[in-house]
């Protein structure tokens, strides 16, 4: 009995930050424009590309989760193939995933893109086939829940387990990373650099290289970035230095409206 007090105590802990989280990301504002500024002209860059993205999702669940997505550009290619989960597409079609030919760096029904991985030149060439492999062995095409998954950030998420080379670190509110099923509690961290167990993305806990420390209850996660002095909490994100130095292709950005 003294252990089930001790956890329902932690438990209600727990959901009160989350909820103070969400609190503080519903007040928050921003008319920062990104579209547009992080991913290279084609036309003019040469070198190979690849970049993951994330931004915010349409309606009331925008306020605790975004939608990620991978972008991939080969040397010499004059196009970007942008891969993602939609789950509507579903009922058009016998899979959610989607491939895009328009620029990586869009917004996402009005809202802005954040950059969460960059990598040019010759890494991105070596990595580019593994990330397409990974593409195509995604094992839940034909499969979308939207919490707690899987879903868009399940898929990304396997992509980083799969090309552990790209190290990333999807943010804390990337829910449905964590998504593992019954027989797959135990495996790689979402960035492929550590070990994450995970009950149905509703309970669990990860500790890697990428994400640190992270406890994740109900897909509301809390993370410790131990090596880059940065937290992650639910709704909000990351609080503290970012692992990637984006370049922009103006040299300010500008806010909306301006």
């Amino acid at each position: 009995m003294k252990y089930i007090k001790v956890t329902f105590k932690f438990l209600k802990i727990y959901l009160f930050l989350a909820f103070l989280s969400l609190l503080v990301v519903s007040c928050a504002s921003s008319d920062v424009q990104t579209a547009g500024m992080f991913a290279p002209e084609s036309a003019i860059y040469n070198d190979a590309v690849i970049q993951v993205y994330s931004a915010r999702t349409r309606g009331v669940k925008k306020l605790v989760a975004v939608h990620t997505w991978i972008s991939v550009k080969p040397a010499n290619s004059p196009n970007y193939s942008s891969y993602e989960i939609i789950g509507w597409r579903l009922r058009r079609a016998d899979t959610a995933l989607v491939v895009r030919q328009t620029k990586p760096d869009r917004d996402w029904w009005g809202n802005q893109p954040e950059l969460l991985l960059d990598i040019r030149g010759e890494k991105a060439q070596q990595l580019i086939p593994q990330v397409i492999a990974a593409v195509d062995a995604y094992p839940h095409k034909d499969n979308y829940h939207a919490w707690p998954g899987p879903n868009s950030n399940t898929f990304t998420a396997f992509i980083g387990k799969e090309v552990p080379e790209l190290g990333l670190d999807l943010p804390s509110t990337a829910i449905g990373k964590d998504y593992r099923e019954l027989n797959n509690i135990v495996g790689r961290s979402p960035s492929g650099t550590g070990l994450q167990l995970s009950l149905w993305g509703l309970l669990g806990f990860t500790l890697g290289t990428e994400e640190g420390v992270e406890l994740n209850v109900l897909g509301l996660n809390f993370e410790f970035d131990i090596f880059d002095f940065a937290i992650e909490l639910p709704g909000v994100g990351r609080l503290g230095a970012s692992d990637v130095k984006p370049i922009t292709n103006k040299a300010q950005l500008t806010t909306a409206g301006d």
